[in-house]
This record gives structure tokens, sequence and C-alpha cells, in this order.
């Protein structure tokens, strides 16, 4: 009622630039300034001084011409500490960033993926014991690829049996032995890059069973090997559930927890302005856009999301599975997900590419640090981490009670980055 008869009076036009500047302001990233007077870093545990050091790096990032622009969150106690924006998402067009600048995540994918598995195991539909095969019988045929002298003496593939099953498990923690083409070796990076398994030309169901038919590069269980093996959970997850792998993680996670800005593709022309874009160089190049809608929904590395609907779900695991009122995982499951599920026991040792790194083992979708020392950072035992090949990058210290997350869209520039902002956020702690 109070609507109808205050529209009457203002007239449409003003009404509609009043509800315009009330959206844009919930997105308006604060200065460097007002960032200090929003947050509160002295009851969040921060020195205000050493997390200014944050600002005047990625200020000089940006100045320099290193990156178009950056957004960084540091949450703790569940309150923001540090949240500020940097440059442009948008060079051409000069946008700024905003709180909902939407960011191809690469890998940081794999943690949604894998909340969304444990979901269907915490319902008894999925087990992590489980073979693959059960839901998608190719992989019941899997064969392990080796090396071996051909008649002229050059190596060849002989494709040997596995020693046992690959499990929903080793999808879950990287031990399938199903690489990507781009890091695949030997013998077994042709049949790899002949398969094309990134075009996009490609359904989940059909992607899958492609892999299926691939010679694994690893015995199942007793190596961590970074690839494919998130897009295979994706479809199983469309098996179980009988819906599309988006629709499943809209339903039950996305929607619950107010993820508006996180999907496959980004189809709507208002939030297209919305997406961040690299620098135009061959080293920054991001090979996908997510304006095309393809078959492919890649579990392993197709999603797009803001930092504001990411910090949502770093919340939601800190919580230990809850926000806002909705229980999207049980306490004890998020446990299990931020344990190491490698190394030890397991026998399952690291690849030759192990991008956790020294000091960190593996969990259900993230690396989870095992050792206080070892590591070229400092941190605490137990934090779990991750990260996407454009750029985005997360952090969880349960101990600390802290996330933190970066989004820059720069291939080239991410490593130097990521290292020196973990190392600043640690060194503003009280």
């Amino acid at each position: 009622m109070f609507y109808s008869h205050t529209s009457r009076r203002i007239g449409s036009a003003l009404l509609l630039a009043l509800v315009s500047f009330a959206i844009s302001s919930l997105h308006a990233l604060p200065t460097a300034a007002e960032s200090l007077a929003r947050t509160n870093p002295d009851k969040a545990g921060f020195f205000p001084q050493r997390l200014a050091r944050i600002t005047e790096y990625l200020k000089n990032e940006v100045a320099t011409g290193k990156i178009p622009g950056a957004i960084v969150l540091v949450q703790r106690r569940g309150q923001p500490a540090y949240y500020e924006g940097f440059g442009v998402r948008n060079v051409a067009t000069k946008a700024p960033m905003t709180r909902d600048t939407i960011f191809t995540l690469f890998s940081m994918t794999k943690p949604i993926t894998s909340v969304a598995a444990m979901m269907l195991v915490e319902q008894g539909k999925l087990a992590l014991d489980d073979e693959v095969g059960k839901y998608i019988h190719g992989f019941y045929n899997i064969k392990v690829g080796v090396e071996k002298a051909g008649p002229d003496g050059k190596p060849v593939l002989d494709l040997v049996a596995p020693k046992r099953p690959i499990l929903i498990h080793d999808l879950l923690r990287q031990s399938a032995g199903i690489p990507y083409a781009s890091l695949a070796y030997g013998v077994v990076k042709k049949p790899y890059e002949d398969a094309d398994l990134i075009s996009g030309k490609f359904t989940n169901a059909e992607v899958a069973d492609k892999i299926a038919a691939l010679p694994l590069i690893e015995q199942p269980g007793e190596t961590w090997t970074y690839g494919h093996a998130t897009d295979v959970l994706g479809r199983v997850i469309e098996i179980v559930s009988g819906k599309s792998l988006y629709q499943f993680e809209k339903d039950n996670l996305l929607d619950p927890l107010g993820m508006t800005n996180t999907s496959f593709f980004v189809t709507d022309p208002a939030k297209q302005a919305l997406l961040a874009e690299p620098l135009a160089n061959k080293d920054d190049r991001i090979k996908r856009d997510p304006r095309i809608v393809t078959k492919w929904e890649s579990g392993g590395g197709g999603m797009v999301s803001s930092i504001a609907d990411y910090a949502r779900f770093l919340q939601m695991l800190l919580n230990g599975g809850e926000l806002g009122g909705q229980q999207i995982l049980a306490r004890k499951t998020v446990d299990l997900m931020t344990s190491n599920h490698i190394g030890g026991d397991t026998g399952i040792k690291p690849w030759v590419y192990y991008f956790p790194g020294a000091g960190y083992g593996f969990g259900l979708g993230f690396a989870v640090r095992i050792e206080a020392g070892v590591s070229h950072w400092a941190g605490s035992v137990g934090e779990y981490e991750w990260s996407g090949g454009s750029g985005t990058y997360f952090l969880v210290d349960p101990k600390e009670d802290m996330f933190a997350i970066l989004m820059i869209q720069s291939p080239s520039q991410r490593g130097r980055i990521q290292s020196a902002l973990k190392s600043m956020i640690y060194g503003a702690l009280k």
C-alpha cells in the first residue's frame, strides 16, 4: 500500500532512479579509506596498518599493468576484516570491480562439485567406496597405459588391467589416475589430446564415456593425479540425482546459499556486462567464454561466480556446513572433507605435478595443510585451500575462524600474487 501511494507521488522516472541507486550501492566496493571504516580489522583480530599492505601491493599490480583488476575479501569471526576492489573488470569498457563482478573459476569449481557429491553421500544415494562403474558402466573396462618398446625400439602404448576399480573416493581425492591432456606425458598424452575433452562439443555423459575409453596414466588409488576426475564425478551426480549437474547444484546448494551469480554459463546480457576480462596478451588468454553455451557443464572447471557468492560458500564450510539457517552439510561431513585423504596408510603418493605443495595433503576437493612447517608460507595445520587456473584463490583456516578470497583473471600472474597475498594476510594477524 505504501509503495503504491509513493509511486503515484514521486513519478515512475524518479522511482526508477532511486531503485537503480539502491541496487548499485549494494554492490559498490568501498574505496581504500572507506574499506577500513566499513570493516573492523581490530575486532576481527588484525592490525589495520598491516592489512593496508594488501592495498599498496594490489594498487601497484594494477598501476604497473600486470593485472586489470582484483577483489580481495578477508573474513574472520564472521565479519569482513578487509574487502576491497582494485582496477577494472574490463579494460575496454573501464567498468570498475564490484562485489557482483563475475569471474571464471576454473578449478575453484571442484570444491562446489565435491560438496554436491557429499550431499548425495549424506542422503545414502552415493558412497565413497562405490565403484564408478556402478554408475558409468564403461569404467568397468578401464585400462592403464604403460610404455613398452615397439619393433623399432621406440616407446609405444601398452594397455594393462587396473589392479582395482576406480572408486568415488578416488574421484574426490584425485587418485583415479585420470590426467588432463595438458598435464599428461609419455605415451598417454596423445590419446588425451585427440579426445578433445575440453572443446565443449560433448555432454557430461559423452565426456565421461570418452574418459572411460582412455588409458589411465597411473593405477587407481596409487598416485595423486590431477585431471578430469571431478568431471566424471559431475556425471555421477547427474545419474544419481536424475538432474543435470547445474540443476542439482542450483536446487540443493546455490539457491539455498543465495549464490545468484554462480553458474556454468552467462546468457543474460546484464550479467554478461559483469564478467571480468583478462589482459589481451597470449599469457593471460582464458580459453573459455562463459557467454557461449556449450554441451559441457564441467564439474572440474566450468563454473563462474562472484566474490560475494563464493564467500557464502566458504562461510558455510567454516560454519560446519550451515549458513543462514540452511544446513547444507553435516558438521562431521565437513570434517571428513577437510581432512587429509592421501599419504600415510592410504599408500597414495604425490604425482610429478603435485599442486597442493610441500606440507599439504589433499581432502575431498581441496588441499589440506598437514604440517606447521615445510611449506613456504605461514598458516595453520588444518587450513584448506584451492585455486583456479584463471587466477582465483581461496583459503579457509578453521583454527583462526577465517577465510580469504582473491579474485583476478590473470593466469600468468596468479601464483606470485597468491603467494604474496597469503603472506600479507597471516602477517597482519594479531
